[in-house]
């Protein structure tokens, strides 16, 4: 096995960003078709994340930042890939992207029911806050 590649999204990977998300995404939202995607890199092309192991797509994360605040979407490993420090590479790579743009705090949206999402996420540093609903970590600046 080699080792673990993270980059982000081209025009050209959409298709099978889309596919991925049907297999390892809990759940799906609105925005999760082409145009969507599309709109999502070429508004920023840096904010989605894959990570690739041989050639494979084994995972991802959006890591939106509008200038003020830094959201994550969409982190999701292959559930046979799970457990092998993809997402925390995932979460690094966003973080890192945040303190650079000058981000001092992530967000992630987790839905109530998805219990393996928000084990990862505090695994993450993450907490909840359930005034909102919203996972949130405070990132060094």
């Amino acid at each position: 096995m080699t080792d673990l590649h993270i980059r982000a999204a081209v025009p050209e990977d959409l298709d099978a960003v889309l596919a991925f998300w049907k297999t390892a995404a809990e759940g799906t939202s609105i925005s999760d078709d082409r145009d969507g995607v599309e709109r999502l890199v070429a508004r920023d092309p840096e904010a989605l994340i894959l990570a690739e192991r041989d050639g494979e797509l084994v995972g991802t994360v959006i890591a939106g930042f509008d200038g003020w605040r830094c959201h994550l979407y969409r982190l999701a490993v292959h559930p046979e890939r799970r457990r092998q420090g993809i997402g925390s590479a995932l979460l690094a790579a966003a973080e890192e992207r945040f303190v650079a743009l000058g981000g001092r705090r992530g967000d992630a949206m987790v839905l109530v029911r998805n219990e393996t999402g928000q084990a990862a996420w505090r695994a993450a540093g993450y907490a909840p806050e359930e005034k909102w609903r919203r996972w949130v970590k405070h990132l060094t600046v």
